[in-house]
């Protein structure tokens, strides 16, 4: 966020580290699947922390990864006051982040738009010209010209 401030996003950043090395060392929850913290926002007043992540999977294992975050977000809440040492330790939100699919979104409108470029010139390759194949005057030739 442009407004955060400089303790807001140091602090942000290393709740992404621990959350992330909790995931992935710590929380033994089966429906947990292949979690990625993509970022972590605070706000200024280091009160609230949402937590960026994707899930590799199916949206049933999205879902269920979901829960098992939601599940585990105390256990993380704790360990983020231990290692910050910050006076009041920020609530934690997980939000899946849409960037996977705005990606891909993306592509699919790239390889569209690549295909509709092709076909249109394929077509201008078949085209021919409306008037004469030269529409400019030649200069005339003196010798040619009687008188």
């Amino acid at each position: 966020m442009a407004d955060e401030s400089p303790r807001a996003r140091l602090l942000a950043g290393r709740i992404k580290a621990i959350v992330a090395e909790m995931i992935e060392k710590r929380i033994k929850d089966p429906r947990l699947g292949f979690v990625t913290v993509t970022d972590a926002y605070l706000t200024n007043d280091l009160r609230e922390a949402t937590v960026f992540y994707t899930v590799l999977g199916d949206p049933v294992e999205q879902q269920s990864s979901a829960m098992a975050l939601e599940s585990a977000k105390g256990l993380m809440r704790s360990e983020v006051g231990k290692q910050t040492g910050v006076r009041y330790t920020p609530s934690l939100q997980f939000v899946a982040d849409a960037m996977p699919e705005n990606a891909r979104h993306i592509e699919d409108l790239i390889e569209k738009s690549k295909k509709a470029d092709k076909k249109l010139h394929d077509r201008a390759a078949k085209a021919d010209f409306a008037g004469d194949a030269n529409p400019y005057r030649e200069p005339r030739d003196e010798s040619q010209v009687d008188g």
